[in-house]
């Protein structure tokens, strides 16, 4: 039995429909809010945004059903809009972002597992953990302020948050 909050939102359409409005919201952001564009062209706000729709979500496979549509949509929306808007962008571009959406269910699989007990969800956990800061370090030659705080924020819920009681109704083992 899932709760009203996972039944309501975390759901393969609603996330696609997320991604999608996510996607225009993004490259809006490029044009008239450089600041937000910055931030929401970065991989670690994805990191984090993909780690909390993960770990929410009832079950494993509910996890990687819930964010590939949200990643597809967005990505569709996004270099859709880029068109429409004459915006700049490259083939690399698109194709280092499919890549990341083709991926994102097994991310989503190993999010959801760093939730569960045991060393090797420690081990996930902080490997998310040091993915954010390090993308951003690896794509963009630096790490600014504001991966600090999506850092903070992804150790605060992969490792203090308890999300028990979103999953308690799961059949699925935690580890």
């Amino acid at each position: 039995m899932k709760t009203y909050r996972q039944s309501k939102f975390l759901n393969p359409w609603v996330m696609f429909l997320t991604g999608m409005a996510i996607g225009v919201a993004s490259r809006l952001f490029d044009i008239y809010f450089v600041n937000l564009g910055e931030l929401f062209s970065e991989m670690a706000i994805w990191i984090l945004i993909g780690t909390l729709i993960s770990i929410y979500s009832p079950t494993r496979k509910a996890a990687m059903l819930n964010i590939f549509p949200f990643c597809i949509a967005m990505l569709i929306t996004y270099y859709a809009t880029a068109i429409i808007t004459d915006g700049v962008y490259g083939w690399s571009f698109i194709f280092g972002w499919t890549v990341f959406a083709l991926f994102s269910p097994l991310m989503a699989f190993l999010a959801w597992t760093a939730k569960c007990d045991g060393a090797f969800a420690k081990l996930i956990a902080c490997g998310i953990v040091l993915s954010a800061p390090l993308s951003s370090l690896i794509l963009f030659e630096s790490v600014r302020f504001h991966d600090f705080v999506i850092t903070a924020v992804l150790i605060y819920f992969l490792f203090f948050k308890d999300i028990d009681s979103y999953r308690r109704n799961s059949n699925e083992k935690y580890s």
